[in-house]
């Protein structure tokens, strides 16, 4: 059997040719050649997956960006893993940047926790560990019953703060929701920078649907028999008309911004930037302030629907982002979209992982806020 040296393979899931792009880079920095296999959708959109070589007792990376389709993504993952695991591989270990459904960690009325459903369909499928960046909540982590690194694109946003942005000094960093303070607090303490926090923004909130849960409690009529009888011959008080307190409903302050932006360049930091509606909004309300420059930053660029456009018309100067998500077509379409290459730290996880060092070094710095 022809087992290379290195005693491990690096394979990528994805069918579109843009979204090997990273995959690409990362080999490249190990310095190995990317796994033969065939991953593509039949006529009926059934996924296919061939593996071109043995993997057998050999340790294997997948990595998978995940590109607008993001369910095609996971099925492809999923398959993968699984004929790797049937291929008799000792380690299947998924690099993924960008763990979809991360948003859907928490439960929402009758809804459901999509992301916990999908850490045990990656279990299910054969994975033994997991690569991510910057995912959405920490807490996450905690849905798995394998290791997960969530490595942090910080570093490399902050060094392109530092080396792209003129006088960055005078800059302060926003957050744009009350919720994102923590991220922009880790930023501004590193780079030496003031903080500013937008308050009264519009929130993504439950919808008030009639849909029996804010139904009264029912008042047992209480005439007729007045009581329970009990073993002993006594009888128990009858039940009485529930009257619970109510939660009083929340209230939209005044958009207020915390923090002094007036003549200073204004850069707002999250972790993702999907639906651009309240950045540009919140660009808005800086420039009333007299912020007089705007910037973005963020990890995962998913930039949905009309994103590139809204940005295009807006008064945000750039957005920054990281390439764990492919946006070239975006890029093509806005100008003022500019990528941060996290390919090097993503290489150097799997070159730890398979050499067996410790992953320390690629958390220093980090705290439990970070």
């Amino acid at each position: 059997m022809n087992v290379p040296k290195t005693g491990y393979r690096v394979f990528s899931a994805n069918s579109s040719v843009a979204c090997t792009e990273l995959a690409r880079k990362i080999t490249e920095r190990l310095g190995v050649e990317l796994g033969k296999s065939v991953v593509f959708q039949e006529p009926n959109r059934e996924t296919r997956v061939d593996v071109k070589e043995s993997v057998r007792g050999q340790t294997i990376f997948i990595i998978q960006t995940i590109p607008r389709d993001v369910n095609t993504a996971i099925m492809e993952l999923l398959v993968m893993a699984y004929a790797l695991k049937t291929s008799c591989a000792k380690n299947i270990i998924g690099v993924i940047p960008y763990f979809p459904y991360s948003k859907q960690c928490k439960m929402r009325k009758r809804g459901s926790i999509v992301c916990k459903l999908l850490a045990s369909m990656l279990a299910k499928a054969g994975l033994t560990h997991i690569i991510t960046m910057d995912l959405h909540q920490k807490e996450i982590q905690g849905f798995f019953g394998f290791p997960v690194d969530n490595l942090r694109a910080s570093p490399f946003l902050i060094q392109y703060i530092q080396e792209e942005i003129p006088d960055y000094r005078n800059a302060i960093i926003v957050a744009k929701s009350p919720a994102a303070a923590k991220r922009a607090q880790s930023y501004a303490e590193r780079l030496r920078l003031g903080l500013a926090v937008i308050h009264g923004e519009a929130q993504c909130s439950e919808s008030d649907m009639a849909d029996g849960r804010h139904s009264p409690p029912c008042v047992r009529n209480t005439t007729g028999h007045t009581g329970l009888e009990l073993p002993s011959g006594k009888q128990q008080a009858p039940f009485p008309g529930i009257e619970l307190p109510i939660m009083m409903a929340k209230e939209k302050p005044p958009i207020t911004v915390v923090g002094d932006v007036g003549g200073r360049i204004a850069i707002i930091v999250d972790d993702i930037i999907d639906d651009v509606g309240d950045f540009v909004a919140a660009a808005e309300i800086l420039k009333e302030r007299g912020a007089y420059k705007i910037y973005i930053m963020a990890t995962h660029g998913l930039l949905s629907a009309d994103a590139p456009r809204l940005i295009e018309e807006s008064t945000i100067d750039e957005v920054v982002v990281t390439n764990t998500v492919p946006h070239e077509v975006q890029k093509l379409q806005c100008p003022k979209i500019k990528t941060v290459d996290v390919s090097m730290i993503l290489a150097e996880a799997i070159r730890r992982i398979h050499n067996g060092e410790s992953m320390a070094y690629l958390f220093r710095n980090i705290t439990v806020d970070d």
